[in-house]
């Protein structure tokens, strides 16, 4: 090869490299355009110009497209932690008061306390069993057989019976006090009576039944339940912050507690902002339907909150800053508002009321600019983008992890599993992918932009994608959704 040919081979090898590179560049820009929702658009496009309130000094746009700013998706989630278990709010001087976010344990009865956190350990207040009882239906019998039988039986609930005398039963029920002196109680099964109405010890055929002429030994306290087998008086059998599931409250009622001492559930309202939501029927002449009007309750209820309203509210400054300053709840959830659109009046709203700032936008996709704030003292304030998967994103980021500390609900263990499919990253934000748990494995589901709901609806998790995405079998760390990892009829209450 001469060198005008070499150098013509460099130069097109060269060409084709720096065609290659522009068209992955211009794939990647595409890819991360279709994974900006519009109120992230507008975050970038204010935060070029430098508008975007809380900008780093010192951090310059890149060339091709600006950087967003925002706290890392572990460190918001640590923020709304411990804003949930602890903060400082301003005091009338102006100065930083420290102050508890968490309500005061209530009393609560056992038919509403499922799905709280109890405040206090779960002490006895009885032995468990409180009396020796029959564990199985048969006969209470003492001493070696065989046994004459007395012609009056003990049932359960009733009181303490006569002694039983040396060769003699009684027929008894599950669940009855055993009467004095009596020795084992002998299965139903496990006994057979002669012609004389003795009662005697016979082994068990394979099917269950005694056979005749095949005597078996009873083993003293064979088949009874003494008293305090489980528990005594004043044994601690579970420890404050134990979550009250319906297991727990047999438990607290069989120990004596008519009611529990509980964290209440944190009161949430829900503020869904729009002129151009439908509450029903179909989309038309630029409206469309609210989904997140529908979702977000039952979402929160699951999240241990007590919905206490849902309100719409138009897209006005005045509106917003009434239904805002107004509330009482514990959260306020609003929906939509979060960028710096002409009709985005979250943040211009929690500066008129003096609101702390606590998370001013997420490195998160989809549903980077969700914010958390303080709006008073013991108040607040998550700020959802408007579309359905960037808020369930923001659901979870901000409003999961606060929710949990404000009811005291233990933390989920952290877990991973590897993904089926290589899941294309963003270059410098985590992603959060709906994903089908598939016997050991995950599978990332398709339909997962910021404004679909399609992927989530079949997902049971969401998967935790680092920047730069997973390699196929790359291990992931995953978010149990609330269906999937603790059932409706439990979840949702």
């Amino acid at each position: 090869m001469t060198a005008p040919d070499a150098r013509a081979d460099e130069d097109t090898e060269s060409a084709e490299s720096a065609e290659s590179a522009e068209s992955t560049r211009k794939t990647e820009d595409a890819e991360d355009a279709d994974d900006l929702d519009v109120e992230e658009a507008l975050a970038l496009v204010n935060e070029a110009s430098g508008r975007t309130p809380g900008r780093t000094p010192g951090h310059a746009p890149s060339a091709h497209r600006p950087r967003r700013h925002g706290v890392p998706w572990t460190d918001a989630r640590a923020i709304a932690e411990r804003a949930g278990r602890n903060g400082t709010a301003r005091n009338g001087t102006g100065s930083r008061a420290a102050h508890r976010a968490r309500a005061a344990p209530v009393s609560v009865p056992l038919d509403a306390a499922l799905g709280l956190t109890l405040a206090a350990p779960l002490t006895a207040l009885t032995d468990l069993p409180s009396f020796d009882t029959s564990a199985m239906d048969g006969w209470a019998v003492s001493g070696p057989g065989p046994w004459t039988v007395r012609e009056e039986g003990v049932l359960a609930g009733h009181a303490a019976h006569t002694p039983l005398t040396d060769g003699e039963a009684a027929r008894i029920a599950t669940g009855a006090r055993v009467p004095p002196e009596t020795t084992a109680v002998l299965r139903s099964e496990h006994g057979r009576t002669d012609a004389k109405g003795r009662l005697h010890a016979a082994a068990p055929r394979s099917g269950g039944t005694a056979q005749a002429g095949h005597a078996a030994t009873v083993a003293h306290g064979q088949d009874i339940r003494p008293r305090g087998q489980e528990c005594r008086s004043g044994d601690q059998l579970l420890s404050a912050g134990t979550l009250v599931t319906p297991a727990v409250l047999g438990l607290a009622a069989a120990a004596g507690y008519d009611t529990l001492s509980a964290f209440p559930r944190p009161r949430v309202e829900v503020l869904v902002l729009g002129d151009e939501l439908l509450t029903a029927g179909l989309p038309h002449d630029g409206l469309i339907r609210d989904a997140l009007g529908p979702m977000l309750p039952p979402w929160l209820r699951a999240l241990g909150a007590e919905v206490t309203a849902v309100r719409r509210v138009r897209d006005d400054a005045h509106t917003l800053h009434k239904a805002i300053t107004k509330s009482d709840a514990d959260l306020v959830v609003t929906t939509g508002g979060t960028a710096a659109g002409p009709v985005d009046h979250v943040h211009p709203t929690l500066s008129r009321i003096g609101a702390e700032l606590l998370v001013d936008g997420v490195e998160v996709r989809p549903g980077h600019p969700m914010l958390l704030a303080r709006t008073k003292e013991n108040q607040h304030l998550v700020g959802l983008p408007g579309n359905p998967l960037a808020a369930v994103s923001g659901l979870l980021t901000l409003a999961e992890p606060l929710l949990r500390t404000l009811a005291a609900r233990p933390a989920p263990e952290p877990y991973t599993m590897p993904l089926r499919d290589a899941v294309h990253g963003h270059p410098h934000d985590t992603r959060l992918i709906p994903v089908a748990l598939r016997g050991d494995i995950a599978l990332p589901l398709h339909y997962n932009g910021p404004a679909m709901l399609r992927g989530i609806a079949a997902a049971d998790a969401l998967a935790v994608v680092p920047p730069g995405g997973t390699r196929p079998r790359q291990e992931a760390e995953l978010l149990d959704l609330p269906w999937a990892s603790g059932g409706i009829g439990v979840c949702f209450t």
